[in-house]
């Protein structure tokens, strides 16, 4: 809607142009789905840090290297100097955010690791983290290729500001095809495709049975005690007995609440990606830099939520300093990266 000519923008984009956008964006997809993993097993705060940090690296760096402009326009220029050594104090807020996940796991049990993250395990989590941070950096790579796509918008009379909105077309729908395959196998492999149409949701087997689990899913059992604490009033829910027998328990989910709050979750999620590709428009040469500004802000808020959500309770001093100076060193590398851009567009006017 706020672009010129969308369908006619697409219809004449190179075809390597829309190829490429669309396969990053497929890879993209691949590190979204390990990316639930990463939650899983290191937290909120510490899987953001390690897999935002990997992608803010990977997505920032790799662009102008791939085009040869790495030399020329962040090595060989002042203010890409000073963009440069923001994305390493960015690493580093990574490497103390990674440190203090390290001095949590030795400080806590296994048993007070739980209470916060039931499936916390670090080693394991750290593992996907890597594949997530790597593959998500995706994302920066299909916006780059997309860029023909970007020339075209604005020669069919689109406004600067929204020049990346047809690229994320693209983009989101190779994300899309790799979800949209996976949460087919899963419901088909796990009968759970009724769900959609039923509120009754049927949770079988006994409570040692193996669940087929992945990215996105939680054990039937989880689910259950959890829709039972957490249930508006007048929801009819069973629950599980430790003396129950493993016949079929049946669960009445509020189907038009949860399926509005899918809709506000996916609405809040894209527009991400609406500002981003806002912002970015407006950093000039520069604009590969803008990956690491919303990486590290992505960073620093859900490192604040972690705190707010106690996952970092009773982990220690040492921890608890290690965070601290991640953040301190993510705000930083936003404001250095920032100034870097300043000087680049003041050289640029003069």
């Amino acid at each position: 809607m706020l672009t010129k000519d969308l369908f006619a923008v697409l219809g004449h984009a190179p075809a390597s142009a829309l190829f490429w956008a669309f396969f990053f964006g497929l890879l993209w997809g691949v590190g979204g789905l390990t990316f639930g993993l990463t939650m899983r097993y290191l937290g909120l705060s510490l899987g953001m840090a390690v897999v935002l940090g990997l992608c803010a690296a990977f997505g920032t760096l790799i662009p102008p290297i791939f085009h040869g402009e790495f030399m020329t326009h962040v090595v060989g220029t002042s203010s890409g100097r000073v963009i440069l050594f923001g994305i390493f104090v960015c690493l580093a807020g990574i490497t103390a955010a990674g440190l203090a996940g390290i001095s949590k796991e030795r400080v806590m049990s296994p048993e007070q690791q739980r209470a916060t993250i039931k499936e916390f395990d670090l080693r394991k989590g750290i593992g996907v983290a890597v594949l997530s941070g790597v593959m998500s950096a995706c994302f920066a790579y299909g916006l780059d290729a997309g860029k023909p796509i970007k020339i075209l918008t604005l020669q069919h009379g689109t406004a600067k500001l929204w020049q990346g909105l047809p690229v994320l077309i693209v983009v989101l729908v190779g994300g899309f095809l790799t979800n949209f395959i996976w949460c087919l196998i899963l419901l088909t492999r796990n009968k759970t495709g009724y769900q959609f149409f039923h509120s009754q949701v049927r949770v079988n087997g006994p409570k040692d049975e193996p669940i087929l689990e992945t990215a996105f899913d939680a054990p039937s059992r989880e689910v259950v005690e959890h829709i039972g604490s957490s249930h508006p009033r007048g929801t009819q829910v069973a629950v599980i007995s430790e003396a129950s027998p493993p016949s079929p328990v049946v669960v009445q989910a509020p189907m038009l609440r949860n399926y509005l709050l899918c809709a506000l979750a996916g609405t809040t999620w894209y527009f991400q990606f609406f500002f981003y590709t806002m912002g970015e428009s407006q950093m000039g040469r520069y604009g590969f830099s803008s990956w690491t500004l919303h990486m590290a802000s992505i960073i620093i808020f859900s490192s604040l939520w972690g705190i707010g959500f106690k996952e970092w309770k009773g982990a220690g001093t040492r921890a608890g300093s290690l965070l601290a100076l991640a953040l301190f060193l993510l705000v930083a590398s936003t404001m250095i990266v920032g100034y870097g851009n300043y000087l680049g567009l003041a050289n640029t006017a003069r």
